[in-house]
């Protein structure tokens, strides 16, 4: 990973971060590496992983007691033997499952900020997390570093609209999120559901979605429907009669006020007033036409 990381992650996050985020995955100059006691070591508070796969960690375990730690982890020494994890949280457990007592560990200096920053990246760029931890961790980054979209893509190696399109599945309903984030829901069907504004129909559908076992592309065929339904309801109810609106119109300008009528054959007519005296004074408008 470490060339991937050095070619996709930008100086301008490196700025931020004011340390040197290659040491992370190299044993340049920049870092000390050596083995440290397993039992020294404490989790990470900001590790952006919120699930492990416990078979993709008995998998990883099993590498580890074959062919032992390749890639050491990374942390921050918080006193004289004593670590804090920064990166690497599958293989510290992992290497916990077949007992190993040590492990061996990049040491860095990192402040809070650094480390949060550092433990996204490494998960990101190594494509270790679900798409809803994904999302969080861009919107971490750039509510803690105050970046747009577009800088945040450029320093991680993405596309604008990826960031924008993973941050958009935050605005979903949290049962769609948690259906996400457990792989019950593709990237796919959520970005399909996302088109839809309506919470109530990206339920409906959802609900559609793990009965039936509905494709990606059926759920675009249907939330294509719903919104060239949805655009004809709106344009129905925003267009009136012009005869409708030449009443309203007249009738506003005799009262002197707002109006609105409902429907020309069977409805109820709104007029707006702002106090107790434009009431009246309505009032006797309607009075002195109808004597």
């Amino acid at each position: 990973m470490g060339a991937t990381k050095k070619k996709a992650l930008g100086k301008g996050l490196q700025a931020l971060l004011n340390t040197h985020v290659e040491s992370v995955e190299n044993t340049a100059t920049y870092a000390i590496t050596q083995t440290i006691p397993i039992a020294h070591i404490q989790l990470n508070p900001f590790q952006p992983r919120k699930n492990i796969d416990p078979e993709a960690l008995k998998k990883l375990a099993a590498s580890i007691d074959a062919y032992g730690i390749i890639q050491p982890i990374t942390v921050k020494k918080i006193n004289a033997t004593h670590y804090q994890l920064i990166a690497g949280e599958r293989r510290l457990q992992a290497a916990r499952l077949v007992n190993l007592s040590a492990i061996p560990a990049y040491i860095c200096d990192a402040n809070e900020k650094q480390m949060m920053a550092m433990a996204i990246i490494e998960n990101i760029q190594r494509e270790d997390l679900n798409p809803i931890e994904i999302a969080l961790s861009y919107h971490q980054l750039i509510q803690n570093y105050n970046l747009s979209h577009e800088t945040l893509g450029k320093e991680i190696g993405k596309n604008r609209s990826t960031i924008s399109n993973y941050l958009r599945l935050l605005k979903l309903p949290p049962i769609i999120q948690v259906a996400l984030r457990d792989h019950q829901l593709t990237m796919g069907h959520a970005r399909a559901l996302i088109s839809i504004k309506h919470p109530y129909q990206q339920l409906s559908l959802f609900q559609k979605i793990l009965k039936q076992g509905l494709s990606v592309r059926k759920i675009e065929e249907i939330v294509k429907g719903i919104l060239e339904n949805n655009t004809e309801k709106n344009n129905t109810k925003n267009k009136k009669d012009a005869m409708l609106q030449d009443r309203e119109k007249n009738l506003a300008q005799h009262l002197k006020t707002k109006v609105s009528i409902s429907n020309k054959t069977k409805g109820k007519i709104y007029i707006n007033f702002n106090s107790p005296e434009e009431l009246d004074r309505i009032i006797d408008i309607l009075s002195s036409t109808h004597a």
